[in-house]
């Protein structure tokens, strides 16, 4: 499992549950816009600091970012 791509994934995914674009948030986390695209695309390693300063930006607990996605289950063709 490579946890860049779940951290990334549920970045992406809380960011959306809350409404922020990549500039809102990035502003209200205090880290730069460009450097946040690279995280919500997997190619960089998040570092522990900026994962509280997300959590806190979009009010979840940090370990909240490196929980496996939930199993997605296949609708059936009728």
């Amino acid at each position: 499992m490579d946890y860049r791509q779940v951290f990334a994934a549920n970045l992406r995914r809380i960011r959306h549950e809350k409404g922020y674009s990549q500039e809102d948030l990035a502003y209200e986390a205090e880290v730069n816009r460009t450097y946040m695209s690279k995280v919500e695309k997997g190619d960089t390693w998040v570092g522990l600091e900026i994962m509280v300063k997300l959590g806190r930006a979009l009010g979840v607990e940090p370990a909240a970012f490196l929980q496996p996605p939930p199993k997605r289950t296949r609708k059936r063709q009728s």
